[in-house]
């Protein structure tokens, strides 16, 4: 399919024919075929377990290109120049596909685009892929029969055009959660005169250019503009509410995440694997509280740490000055939580994101007040079982081969439904019941940033009984 001509009353003609109504628009049957929103890794994923496993797969994509948050291009790219990966090759790579033996242990983000776009090429999925055409709606069908539940998803181009409504047996969203800007409330802000941005405008350290710079955000996107603005910017303030635990990429020779993963083999208890990761942290990274950084309020392990290597250098070096929380704002002066004043030219909040899905009623996804999808095995709706979300997680590594499993166990999920309705209906009473689930091994914060936390060692030790109890079943 195309992907510069977008979505253009569908020249190939993909609908088939309109055998149903919805308020007095045609409805275009797609049988069994299953929808996949956003052909980002995720969807990527989806895409080819899905086409494993015998189904039709329709995939739309608002962009002209694959890749997601990781193709720069993109408006809703929260990439910037210098993004490198802070999982190592072996942990974000598909189990089936591995990257390239001469990369770099941690892969740059145009490398990283190439990898999805080579993974596209050789599974032959673009043939799948509407590019140029997004979701807007994303309905329970209103005659769908005494089967499980289907859907009815209303498309458009993404450059405009009319829309058009297909039916389809299933739908996966895999529309991402790094796109919608989590913006602060702070008393005065809409009075300051210097800049303010948030981290998914920051593309290049010539923003950052001899400005003296207020980073407001501990994740990892924080510490790398401040990093960056200790290289480029007059001044660098680096704000934090909290302590974390500041991992270095690399430990006793070996990329950090893969010495912590021989650690988990062994099976040893948590507080001895706790102990042991902190005698690792303490003998590489040090005690950073002396740098004015807040102690950790937790235990390591119970969240996922902050990678970053060059921030205890620049602290040390006085590139960078850790300071408090935000109090308030003034016209020309941020006041600090413990009375002190800067006087920045541009604040960037590297807050965060929320999840959005624009195209679903937030019944859909069991959202609570807040917002947060409350999902069974942190991917399927509730209260639909032919609805699922993929990639909606935080974890402790990389995203992509959970996001792998859990489209394999999506897939033989919907055979199961299928093939077996009675028996599923047993194993979704179950999944339900641990929708509030969280798959970590400590303690977690209940702030939007841990939302989707989880550790990928106990969550893919779920995802593999999960697959083991839908093959007992077919």
């Amino acid at each position: 399919m195309s992907s510069d001509s977008g979505f253009d009353g569908f020249a190939e003609e993909p609908a088939g024919n309109a055998t149903h109504w919805r308020d007095g628009e045609p409805v275009y049957d797609r049988g069994d075929t299953v929808c996949v929103i956003g052909a980002g890794g995720t969807g990527l994923t989806a895409i080819k377990n899905l086409r494993e496993a015998g189904f039709g797969v329709d995939c739309y994509e608002r962009e002209t290109g694959v890749g997601g948050g990781w193709n720069w291009r993109h408006d809703r790219s929260p990439v910037y120049a210098s993004t490198h990966l802070i999982s190592s090759k072996p942990f974000t790579q598909f189990p089936d596909f591995p990257m390239p033996d001469d990369w770099p242990d941690y892969p740059h983000h145009s490398q990283l685009l190439a990898y999805f776009e080579r993974y596209a090429d050789h599974f032959s999925l673009r043939d799948h892929i509407w590019f140029g055409t997004e979701v807007a709606r994303v309905e329970p069908a209103e005659d769908a029969g005494g089967g499980p539940p289907r859907w009815d998803v209303t498309v458009r181009g993404s450059r405009g055009g009319a829309p058009r409504t297909m039916r389809y047996a299933a739908v996966v969203a895999a529309n991402g959660h790094n796109w919608s800007p989590k913006m602060p409330e702070y008393e005065g802000l809409a009075d300051f005169r210097g800049k303010v941005i948030h981290a998914s405008q920051y593309k290049d350290a010539a923003q950052l250019r001899g400005k003296k710079v207020l980073v407001v955000g501990a994740g990892n996107t924080g510490c790398d503009i401040a990093v960056e603005a200790a290289q480029q910017a007059a001044k660098c303030w680096h704000s934090t509410r909290r302590g974390y635990w500041y991992a270095p990429k690399f430990a006793l020779g070996r990329p950090a995440d893969q010495v912590n993963d021989r650690i988990l083999a062994m099976r040893l208890p948590f507080k001895l694997r706790q102990w042991l990761l902190h005698r690792t942290i303490k003998m590489t990274v040090g005690d950073l509280t002396r740098f004015g950084l807040p102690k950790p309020d937790h235990g390591i392990l119970e969240m996922h740490p902050l990678v970053n290597s060059q921030l205890p250098y620049y602290l040390g070096h006085g590139g960078i000055t850790s300071v408090p929380d935000v109090k308030h704002f003034d016209r020309m002066e941020v006041t600090l939580a413990d009375g002190r004043v800067v006087d920045p030219d541009l604040v960037v909040f590297a807050t965060g994101y929320l999840p959005k899905f624009e195209f679903l009623a937030p019944e859909l996804l069991s959202m609570d007040a807040a917002g947060r999808p409350r999902l069974a095995l942190q991917m399927l709706s509730r209260s639909h079982p032919t609805l699922a979300v993929t990639g909606l997680l935080q974890p402790d590594s990389a995203l992509f081969t959970l996001s792998h499993w859990q489209t394999v166990f999506i897939a033989q999920w919907l055979r199961v439904l299928d093939a077996a309705p009675d028996r599923s209906r047993a194993i979704w009473a179950r999944l339900r019941q641990e929708g509030d689930r969280r798959y970590t091994q400590g303690k977690v914060t209940d702030s939007t940033r841990h939302w989707f936390e989880v550790s990928h060692f106990v969550y893919l030790r779920e995802l593999e009984k999960a697959l083991h109890e839908l093959e007992a079943v077919r």
